[in-house]
């Protein structure tokens, strides 16, 4: 239970869902974790739940100042950075069409998806440099790789994301970052799981999905993966973990 000891990571969206599952894997596997999030009772319980030194830091994505110094803090506290996960976003049911959306929630998703991606990269990898290298995990989507109707605010923001994950692979080789995405499908979180309670969406969702439905545990288990030094060779992918509805 040691694929990450030694290392340090930072953990945006890490109060629910993906993101505590990621928290708890990862120090489950040895790693000092900083969970980063907006909602400091979540954060606070994710730290809980994580145990073995992690710490919770209040951070608004989408704030450039708030992200820089949650991630100095975290740097502060643990001595390094080596794995910067940047987990936080999501999609609600305002998204629609390109004609059909609200503008308004267009630019919620880029902000809070893609914007706050951007910032993450821009505030963690200088550290991770620092600390001599170590691995950048974005979150996509399977939506940035199919096509979809009536989600084209969030495939705009998750596309976003894949492109920027390839180009960051190529700038930051040399400095040894190495830069990947996971695009899940539809992963049972407590929110999705709401989302879809009272109708038949998750009988259809499931049979959709050839290995049966994703929890967040899965996604968890990439990203350790590719937090590791398991996959030192592996950089600008865009890991499709999503019960096979890509190829279905």
């Amino acid at each position: 239970m040691d694929r990450l000891a030694g290392k340090v990571a930072f953990i945006t969206g890490a109060g629910a869902g993906i993101g505590r599952a990621t928290a708890i894997g990862f120090a489950r596997e040895g790693a000092r974790v900083a969970v980063a999030e907006i909602n400091p009772t979540a954060g606070d319980e994710t730290a809980h739940l994580a145990g073995t030194g992690a710490i919770a830091l209040r951070t608004d994505v989408t704030d450039p100042d708030s992200l820089q110094a949650a991630i100095q803090r975290a740097v502060d506290h643990f001595g390094a950075l080596h794995v910067l996960h940047n987990n936080a976003g999501g999609s609600t049911p305002e998204d629609n069409t390109v004609v059909g959306a609200p503008i308004e929630e267009f630019w919620r998703v880029i902000r809070l998806d893609l914007f706050g991606t951007f910032l993450g990269c821009r505030f963690g990898i200088p550290e991770i440099i620092r600390a001599g290298g170590g691995s950048v995990i974005n979150m996509s989507s399977n939506l940035a790789l199919m096509g979809i109707a009536g989600r084209d605010c969030y495939t705009a923001a998750k596309g976003g994301i894949a492109a920027l994950t390839r180009s960051l692979a190529v700038e930051f080789a040399a400095p040894k970052v190495r830069v990947n995405a996971i695009a899940p499908s539809a992963t049972m979180t407590d929110r999705v799981r709401k989302l879809m309670a009272g109708n038949d969406a998750i009988d259809r969702l499931a049979r959709s999905h050839l290995l049966g439905l994703i929890e967040p545990a899965d996604i968890a288990n990439a990203a350790i993966y590719l937090a590791s030094d398991e996959s030192r060779m592996v950089t600008g992918q865009v890991l499709p973990v999503d019960s096979g509805v890509t190829i279905s």
